[in-house]
């Protein structure tokens, strides 16, 4: 087989006509480059150069071996470059999952910050719930993936896997702009007659808010359900129920009054998780931009 090192060496020679020459460029001894060519011939039975006291002169197969190894070494140079991008985490491709709320308030601005540093990777992003996203994250189809977990919901994730705590942002109630409540904080106890907007039953949003009013010794009467806080802060806004949002979720300019919980603190926190061992060069880049991302949102 070809070495790729000694058909370099041999092009150098070629190039300056003398082993002294090729040596100086290659920094090598005169003896080494001596040694690199008699192997060429060793390897492949053909005479390379003639000697003489004072000189050496390619031979015909030299010139023809020399000339056809330039585009194989051009590309090989090319693709030592390539894979050492792809170790410093410079090329090579990520595969993102997120739940909506994160990918519309935290993956842009981190997405973004990742390109300007690494303009050559190429990302890849997936949207769904954490019922489609775990099962893909821990069969390799993803590479990283955003959840999150409400406080009274216990969540926990394949031991597989590896949490990177990003933001904890708290739960907010949502009222119709001409209710009743003045103050900044709202008593859960003083809805329990109200009619609720909630999440799709059985999900963990919908779990929440069913523990928190049962902590406040009420069960909410749900009239309309949505995993689309865009609709479930329109249905507020129209007078139609009440309902609990994690922060991020509520859009800015909006339409309805926006209210934390008196009397404690509940939040969703939000984490990035991946396979432990996963060892995409881009993983660490890309959790400190979800991490300066988050940062900002607080």
């Amino acid at each position: 087989m070809l070495d790729p090192s000694q058909l370099r060496t041999l092009r150098t020679v070629v190039a300056h006509g003398s082993f002294a020459g090729a040596a100086a460029e290659l920094r090598y001894t005169p003896s080494a480059i001596s040694q690199q060519i008699a192997a060429l011939e060793r390897s492949t039975g053909i005479l390379l150069f003639e000697r003489g006291p004072k000189f050496v002169s390619p031979t015909p197969a030299a010139l023809e071996l020399a000339s056809r190894a330039g585009d194989l070494l051009t590309g090989l140079d090319a693709l030592e470059r390539d894979v050492a991008a792809l170790a410093r985490g410079e090329a090579g491709g990520l595969r993102i999952g997120s739940f909506p709320t994160a990918g519309a308030r935290i993956l842009p601005a981190a997405l973004a910050q990742l390109t300007r540093q690494r303009p050559d990777v190429d990302l890849h992003l997936d949207e769904g719930e954490l019922d489609t996203l775990l099962p893909a994250l821990t069969e390799g189809e993803l590479d990283l993936a955003l959840a999150y977990r409400y406080d009274v919901v216990p969540t926990s994730w394949p031991a597989s896997l590896v949490e990177h705590p990003l933001i904890a942002e708290p739960l907010r109630v949502l009222l119709p702009r001409r209710h009743r409540a003045s103050a900044e904080s709202v008593r859960l106890t003083v809805l329990r007659d109200e009619r609720w907007v909630a999440a799709l039953a059985g999900t963990p949003g919908a779990i929440n808010l069913e523990r928190l009013c049962a902590s406040a010794r009420f069960t909410p009467n749900v009239t309309f359900r949505s995993n689309d806080y865009a609709v479930v802060q329109g249905l507020v806004a129209a007078g139609l129920g009440v309902a609990i949002v994690p922060g991020l979720a509520v859009s800015s300019p909006t339409r309805v009054g926006v209210f934390s919980i008196a009397g404690r603190a509940p939040q969703r926190r939000i984490v990035a998780l991946h396979r432990r061992g996963n060892a995409n060069p881009l993983l660490a880049p890309t959790l400190a931009a979800l991490r300066d991302a988050s940062r900002a949102l607080r």
